[in-house]
């Protein structure tokens, strides 16, 4: 089925809200196929544009991946970095990451897919990119883990390590779980870690 930009043409369009378009299109590829096997040209079709066009803005598929990240990264990071700085408490803070990541991801479910990856070349610009928003977001779980736990008991660098290890899993799986159910909104997904933060908390 054509696109609407396809059917219209996008003559006129400008250029942010093509590339905005451009990247929407490329970043359900790379989630899709991963970097290893997506195609530029279901890309240009998927966004009705030629694919002459996405070379002419981004150079190569490395450099159409490093857009997908720097925006789905900043978008991220961004995000979460607001939620930490509004609450400490252990409870309060988890759920106003998983707020922030699923706000954030609301537009586009799948960039943290994109984020992470694993067909990536193991050198070159795209995954160097990747690893930077990778290690942020590690940073800030650890930042967040030891802020948080530190004063609750937990004072053992081991153990502080390994429980931002399970927190990043945790989100990994939860946002695992929203791909696998698109009909889920992001207040939906904010609601149910509510409850699951509860569930575990009782335990």
């Amino acid at each position: 089925m054509a696109t609407k930009a396809m059917r219209g043409g996008s003559k006129g369009m400008p250029r942010a809200v093509r590339e905005g378009e451009i990247l929407d299109a490329a970043a359900v590829e790379f989630a899709a196929r991963g970097f290893a096997g997506l195609s530029v040209l279901e890309v240009a079709r998927s966004a009705g544009i030629s694919k002459p066009l996405i070379y002419r803005y981004y150079g190569s598929k490395e450099g159409l991946y490093i857009a997908c990240a720097e925006r789905a990264g900043t978008a991220l990071t961004a995000g979460i970095d607001e939620a930490m700085r509004a609450t400490r408490r252990p409870g309060e803070a988890a759920l106003a990451v998983l707020r922030a990541a699923f706000t954030a991801l609301e537009p586009r479910p799948h960039d943290w897919t994109v984020l992470y990856d694993r067909s990536l070349p193991d050198d070159g610009e795209a995954h160097r990119t990747a690893r930077r928003y990778r290690l942020r977001l590690a940073e800030q779980a650890a930042t967040g883990i030891r802020t948080s736990f530190s004063g609750h008991g937990l004072t053992d660098p081991l153990d502080l390590d390994a429980l931002t290890q399970i927190w990043m899993h945790t989100v990994t799986a939860l946002v695992d779980w929203w791909l696998r159910h698109p009909e889920q909104s992001a207040t939906e997904m904010i609601d149910r870690s509510r409850r699951l933060l509860g569930a575990i908390r009782g335990l």
